[in-house]
């Protein structure tokens, strides 16, 4: 059979290389993998190996964001992994390249090789260039924001067709340090993709051979017995929180790096983050919360230049990579551009913590992430302004009923509750866009955008639909939010109070699986690990 695929018994006494693709042509991230997984084949074959190619699935939380689509978004992270897994393990190929684009591709091809422990290579298809508006450069978040600036009568509509046509034009994941460019990056440190490799734009003419190179690394891997557990590390992970926290990163980081920490066996717990975070200052000037594109980065110098920042302030330790150099190797190959203010000199930090929090406390005794991009606020007071879904949050923003001071509470987004645990990118953009985003938090048992910023507390857990004490909260109740004191508090007591949890959602299918499997967001919401199950 694999001979009638073209193979000869000359290809058959090479070691079997898969390359997995999550091609699409839904979405500008992933649609240009197809003709990238050509040339990873051929820097396989160069270098000794026989590829066989297969393909999984990817969808896009920037075009379902808003809508009820938005729950299959951390569902595919499972199903991604699930595949690349089992097509893997069942033609029992030596060795993985798989090419990645889309947010929930990255964690979901990382747990993918933690659970089958192969050599392998994570090749990041990279960054969309940024758009033109009036000007300026512009992203995916300008346009979620101009939502609501458009819905307080401050932008035209010629303005906002304008921006819609013009915010991304062409292949590449969203260009801020938004969730995809936030785990290229963590998985870079994690040392499962080659440093210097992903940041290329994916426009970029250089990307082929960036492409070639990760065909050949990986049969280097397969011959030297490297397998992905051997970068998957309690250091490697420490210093991949710390990317996340040094570049003000998405806040979907936690959830994943939690995820691939289960599925490879290293202990990691929500609380790890915090003590990392609060020791890593804020060193890249990047979008959401900053000036800077992934694109500015790259010019700059790029995460290799990151690297050398962060070992002379000796936040990471030093641990290998997939392209046989170590870290502090590739730091120390890295050309930092004349004058560039996007990576902050290490005397010279943006802040002096990182970029999230993690949080406990009355509502949240399982733990949550606050968001610190974007502001210096670091605690809040307020009335709660309780909405049981986003559509009913987003609807409240765009009729005024959200005044300064409130805390918005968004609750039955849960990994289980939603099911899918939806990001809330159409709500936080409407609350810049209505200009509240410095006067109003947000707590929610769903997830952020890694293009959201502002003052937001997310992966509340337990979730409202396993009872949990967001579920209790009624409006005008207070709340508190404190990063000095680590806390998230309503301030009266609600523990004689009835949760009001709807009924259960119809479901079927894949989501009924999923609903009935996944774990709680503070073990990274996975569905294949049984002591992360919940009861109530």
């Amino acid at each position: 059979m694999l001979k009638a695929t073209g193979l000869t018994d000359a290809d058959l006494e090479r070691p079997l290389i898969a390359v997995v693709g999550t091609h699409t042509d839904v979405m500008p991230c992933n649609m240009h993998l197809r003709a990238l997984a050509e040339d990873v084949k051929r820097g396989v074959r160069a270098a000794g190996g026989t590829p066989v190619e297969f393909t999984t699935i990817a969808v896009s939380d920037g075009v379902t964001m808003g809508t009820e689509g938005m729950r299959a978004s951390l569902v595919s992270r499972e199903v991604i992994a699930d595949s690349m897994e089992l097509v893997a393990f069942g033609h029992m190929v030596d060795g993985v390249v798989a090419l990645v684009g889309c947010d929930k591709t990255l964690p979901g091809a990382a747990m993918a090789l933690a659970r089958l422990d192969l050599p392998g290579v994570i090749f990041y298809g990279g960054p969309i260039m940024p758009g033109r508006f009036k000007d300026h450069d512009v992203t995916v978040q300008d346009v979620f924001e101009a939502v609501g600036a458009h819905a307080r009568g401050a932008m035209t509509d010629a303005d906002l067709r304008t921006l819609e046509d013009h915010a991304c034009p062409g292949a590449g994941a969203c260009g801020g340090q938004f969730t995809a460019n936030t785990m290229a990056t963590a998985l870079a440190v994690l040392g499962l993709s080659a440093i210097g490799a992903g940041e290329v734009p994916a426009t970029a003419v250089e990307k082929a051979a960036f492409a070639a190179e990760a065909g050949a690394m990986v049969m280097q891997l397969v011959r030297g017995n490297h397998r992905a557990r051997e970068f998957i590390t309690p250091t490697s992970l420490t210093n991949a929180i710390a990317t996340v926290a040094a570049t003000a990163g998405s806040t979907n980081a936690v959830l994943h790096l939690l995820a691939i920490a289960r599925e490879a066996e290293v202990p990691l717990v929500i609380d790890d983050f915090e003590v990392i975070a609060k020791r890593t200052p804020v060193l890249a000037d990047l979008k959401p919360g900053g000036r800077y594109s992934a694109n500015d980065m790259f010019k700059a110098g790029g995460v290799g230049l990151l690297l050398r920042r962060m070992f002379e302030l000796d936040l990471i330790q030093d641990a290998p990579t997939v392209s046989g150099r170590t870290l502090r190797q590739e730091a120390e190959l890295a050309v930092e551009a004349p004058d560039q203010d996007v990576i902050r000199a290490a005397n010279k930090p943006l802040k002096p913590r990182g970029g999230f929090a993690i949080l406990r406390g009355s509502l949240s005794p399982e733990g949550c992430v606050l968001k610190l991009a974007g502001h210096d606020r670091l605690s809040h007071e307020g009335p709660a302004r309780v909405f049981d879904s986003e559509e009913a949050a987003f609807a409240g923003v765009q009729q005024g009923k959200i005044q300064p001071g409130d805390v918005v509470v968004i609750r039955n987004e849960g990994p289980r509750g939603g099911p899918g645990m939806r990001e809330m990118l159409a709500v936080t953009g409407a609350i810049v866009g209505a200009g509240l985003s410095d006067k109003v938090a947000l707590i929610t048992d769903g997830r952020f955008s890694g293009a959201t910023y502002g003052f937001m507390a997310g992966h509340i857990c337990p979730e409202a639909s396993e009872g949990g004490p967001i579920a209790k909260l009624r409006d005008g109740d207070p709340i508190r939010i404190d990063v000095a004191t680590s806390s998230l508090d309503v301030l009266v007591d609600i523990s004689d109070r009835e949760p009001v949890i709807p009924a259960p959602k119809p479901l079927r299918g894949v989501m009924r699986k999923y609903a009935a499997s996944v774990g709680p967001a503070s073990h990274g919401a996975i569905t294949s690990d049984p002591s992360a199950w919940r009861t109530k």
